[in-house]
């Protein structure tokens, strides 16, 4: 997709990029220094972006300005708490759509012609590089999406500590990042399945960092098959498994959802909140329509050894927002065959569960996040 404007009477054009997949603004101005926040503010609500000209830092705190402006906005009471998480999202994909105008350009080589534009090389090398675009050309990306960059690098950089592993994991642009750490606790902490006696075999369904076999893997099972459809997910957790050492006892594999044969345990951590993800990037936190748990939970049953146990890591948030009713978690179960053992639940303590200013502080505070412990029905 190519980038459109008119500067100094000239018709121009670049490669539009956007890791998120949003169309290029339609209407572009030129802006710089002079500009104020409240002028940025206005076009950009307006749909219509600024490509910046003047220094980096500068435009770092316009952003922030605009920012400002945005949360002023006041907020209407919702009548339930699905109607807040609707309200919610659309807020969110407002904000996105917004602060997403303000526009950076880059030269060959993923460098910043403006002053005080720091080397973001490396970081877009990381995010952009690993899509396979090509280096050799300019082009225009928004600044909101640089700063994601360039936060996902020192994630990247720094890593994740997860006490389970008493290792850090190291996520990838795009990978979403084990930072709330009680569903990996969870994992290393159930009892293991009589099963893996017989048949020492795990799968991991949806592995992204690799997180959650490499517990597995610590845990002493012999051979793990951690699986995913992303190709980023798949290059974070060969990485991450290979800085620990496992990748003699994890193979990674792309797949949909199961890989081939029969495991004595089989693990899903899907995404917990059945909506629509506005951005490849959401795909993470929001599962259409609860797409993967249906699909996890309606393969399970053939992909496990007779004794064995299937572990779905999932968060009753969805529950406590409408979205979807415990009843139909049950009934999803059970139309697949499969029985509850038992489910371990655990508290979150991430700090959105005391920030009382959080339009969905109601469901953060009641959230549990469980194991559950499914086996095949006799019966079935």
């Amino acid at each position: 997709m190519r980038l459109q404007w008119v500067e100094n009477g000239e018709e121009c054009a670049v490669r539009w990029q956007s890791g998120s997949a949003v169309p290029p603004p339609k209407r572009v101005v030129i802006a710089d220094d002079r500009i104020t926040a409240d002028a940025a503010y206005r076009l950009a609500c307006e749909g219509t972006a600024l490509l910046w000209r003047g220094d980096f830092q500068n435009a770092r705190q316009l952003l922030q300005a605009m920012a400002r402006r945005l949360e002023r906005k006041p907020r209407k009471a919702a009548a339930s708490p699905a109607a807040a998480f609707n309200q919610h999202r659309l807020a969110q994909s407002q904000r996105a759509r917004t602060l997403g105008m303000l526009l950076i350009p880059f030269e060959r080589d993923y460098q910043v012609p403006l002053r005080r534009a720091p080397d973001v090389h490396q970081a877009c090398s990381e995010a952009y590089g690993a899509a396979g675009e090509q280096k050799n050309e300019s082009f225009v990306a928004s600044l909101r999406e640089l700063l994601g960059l360039i936060g996902a690098h020192e994630w990247r950089k720094k890593g994740v500590e997860v006490s389970a592993l008493g290792e850090r994991i190291y996520p990838h642009y795009g990978v979403f990042a084990p930072i709330r750490s009680e569903y990996v606790k969870l994992l290393a902490e159930a009892p293991l399945p009589a099963a893996l006696a017989q048949n020492n075999l795990a799968f991991d369904i949806g592995t992204g960092t690799g997180v959650l076999a490499a517990v597995l893997a610590r845990r002493g099972i012999a051979r793990i098959v951690a699986t995913d459809q992303d190709a980023r997910a798949l290059a974070c957790a060969r990485d991450n498994l290979a800085r620990l050492g496992l990748s003699t006892q994890v193979e990674v594999e792309q797949a949909d959802l199961f890989p081939a044969g029969k495991a004595a345990l089989i693990v899903c951590n899907p995404p917990w909140l059945p909506a629509r993800p506005s951005s490849p990037l959401e795909y993470a936190v929001y599962d259409p329509e609860s797409r993967m748990l249906r699909g996890f939970l309606a393969g399970l049953a053939a992909h496990l050894d007779a004794q064995g146990e299937g572990w779905l890591i999932l968060s009753d948030i969805a529950e406590h927002l409408g979205l979807r009713s415990r009843a139909e978690l049950l009934n999803l179960i059970e139309a697949a065959g499969l029985q509850v053992i038992a489910h371990i639940d655990i508290r979150p303590t991430h700090p959105r569960v005391s920030d009382a200013s959080d339009p969905l502080h109601a469901a953060r505070a009641a959230e549990v996040t469980s194991l559950w412990r499914l086996a095949r029905r006799m019966d079935a």
